[in-house]
């Protein structure tokens, strides 16, 4: 606790500074208050004259652009303009002509582009006052104040930090932040193809959710079945995938299993082609006329003019792409869960056999305990990565098959796919919007903890190891983990470690064991 605290203290000590904007307006001089309405007022007043006039022309082009552009841009942001455009004609040249008109997108785009803008400009307008302000206390105690030399060069000293991080501050901001941001406002407009408002458009508040939420619409119904689809396929996919690579490295790892590197060759060889390509082909031999119908039809498997449904039955479609995405994914989990196992320490497996463990128990009790410590963050990155893979089912299967003619998805949509049919074919903008905000929302965050949580045991040997040092007792000798596992059931340090478990150095990673009952001992 003491270190924590004066962890927060010294960081209070680094961060913390008198030079704030309320100090500013509230201690300061005149020039420095009066910096809040002409900017760079303070510094020019306290000899930094060079400084305080890029502030001042920042100041005057800001306002030069308000009043030109600005203003103009957040009025119409509201309305999203009303001016259609018009057809003329024009009796000289014996033709039609059209007037130029309002695109509520371009209104849109500016209005949020001149927030962001204003924003920044607050953000300058704060820095002003504080540099002016700190200047002024600077000139007061006799201390020297900085020439706009001097500044320049602690832009790669003390304030190098400024310098590297207002680049992708203002790349960020103007290539994510704006458009993140306007295609979640999109969301509220009535943006679409239907009733033709794709020129012009309206701010409808929250009926595009409504809609999509609503289960008796065929939008609504369509929503509700994409997104059950979406998570049984991201879940099918993720642990297909994670079990049958696993297997395989397991088979492969066996001590004694022959040419380990010639087996991972084959099972990693399809990782050398484009993931794109695979899939294309697959596509290609799965049709109705593809190499394995008519394969199947000269075998005599199944009728001729007949043809397996791969992709134009409902169930069998679904069926496909998960299997061939095990196919193109389990060469990438192989070689991952290869490194995994090869790491788990042997002793661990010759107590265990020492134990009387069998093959299951050792599975169950260090391996799979050993792999998903490891390999959870993977899990949870790959669960969120397969609700949106775009590849495997647009390049696959296209998402169709297309039951209801009336709905919008095919049967093997996620949302991902049919947040692109909406924009790019139907033209439904702002219910893609509506779905590309809840496809956002719904990735979970990853937290990974550097240690894994200790036993009863070994809190109650930190107790009495406690207890022993307040009563003056020396503390027990200590030990090499390795080979020493205590109590069945209790923890196990990585081989390599010294000292007690609750001696270890925060952040080792330990393993609990529990290979036979509690009564039983080596």
């Amino acid at each position: 606790m003491n270190a924590i605290m004066a962890a927060k203290m010294r960081r209070n000590l680094e961060f913390d500074t008198p030079y704030t904007v309320t100090n500013a307006l509230t201690q300061g001089g005149a020039e420095t208050k009066l910096s809040a309405l002409v900017m760079g007022l303070g510094n020019m007043a306290h000899k930094q004259v060079l400084k305080g006039l890029l502030f001042l022309a920042a100041e005057v082009a800001y306002i030069a652009f308000m009043v030109t552009n600005g203003v103009h841009n957040l009025q119409m942001l509201i309305t999203l303009g009303s001016v259609e455009r018009q057809e003329v004609w024009n009796e000289e040249l014996q033709v039609f002509e059209y007037t130029a008109g309002d695109q509520s997108i371009l209104l849109l785009l500016y209005g949020l582009a001149t927030i962001i803008l204003t924003g920044v400009m607050f953000w300058v307008w704060r820095g002003t006052l504080k540099s002016a302000y700190k200047a002024e206390c600077f000139d007061k105690a006799g201390k020297h104040v900085n020439t706009f030399q001097e500044d320049l060069k602690s832009l790669l000293d003390e304030n190098i930090y400024r310098l590297l991080m207002t680049p992708p501050m203002l790349f960020i901001t103007a290539l994510t932040i704006l458009p993140l941001v306007f295609m979640i406002c999109m969301a509220f407009t009535n943006y679409s193809k239907i009733d033709n408002h794709l020129v012009l458009f309206d701010w409808v508040g929250l009926e595009n959710f409504a809609a999509l939420f609503d289960s008796n619409s065929i939008l609504g119904s369509t929503f509700w079945s994409v997104l059950v689809w979406t998570l049984v396929w991201a879940f099918f996919a993720t642990f297909t995938n994670y079990i049958a690579g696993m297997i395989l490295s397991i088979v492969i790892n066996r001590k004694d299993t022959k040419a380990k590197g010639f087996w991972r060759f084959c099972f990693v060889l399809p990782c050398a082609v484009p993931m794109f390509v695979s899939l294309l082909i697959m596509r290609t031999m799965l049709q109705p006329e593809g190499a394995v119908n008519v394969l199947l039809r000269q075998l005599g498997l199944i009728a001729e003019g007949a043809s397996l449904p791969f992709f134009t039955d409902p169930t069998w479609a679904r069926i496909t792409v998960i299997v061939i995405n095990i196919w193109v994914g389990v060469p990438y989990t192989l070689l991952q869960l290869t490194g995994v196992l090869q790491n788990i320490p042997t002793e661990l497996y010759e107590a265990a056999k020492v134990d009387g463990a069998n093959a299951v128990q050792t599975f169950f009790r260090i391996t799979l305990p050993y792999m998903l410590y490891v390999t959870t963050p993977y899990l949870i990155a790959t669960f969120t990565g397969n609700v949106n893979n775009f590849n495997v089912i647009y390049l696959l299967s296209g998402g169709d098959p297309v039951t209801d003619l009336a709905s919008t998805a095919g049967s093997t949509d996620l949302l991902v796919t049919w947040l692109y049919k909406l924009t790019i074919d139907k033209q439904y903008y702002n219910v893609g919007a509506v779905v590309g905000i809840l496809t956002l929302s719904s990735w979970p965050s990853v937290r990974c903890s550097p240690t894994a949580t200790a036993s009863p045991t070994v809190k109650k040997e930190a107790s009495e190891h406690e207890t022993e040092k307040r009563q003056g007792h020396p503390p027990a000798q200590q030990h090499h983990r390795a080979h020493d596992f205590g109590d069945i059931g209790g923890c196990v340090d990585v081989p390599g470690v010294v000292g007690r478990p609750h001696e270890l150095p925060r952040g080792e990673r330990q393993l609990c064991l529990k290979l036979l009952p509690e009564n039983l001992h080596a």
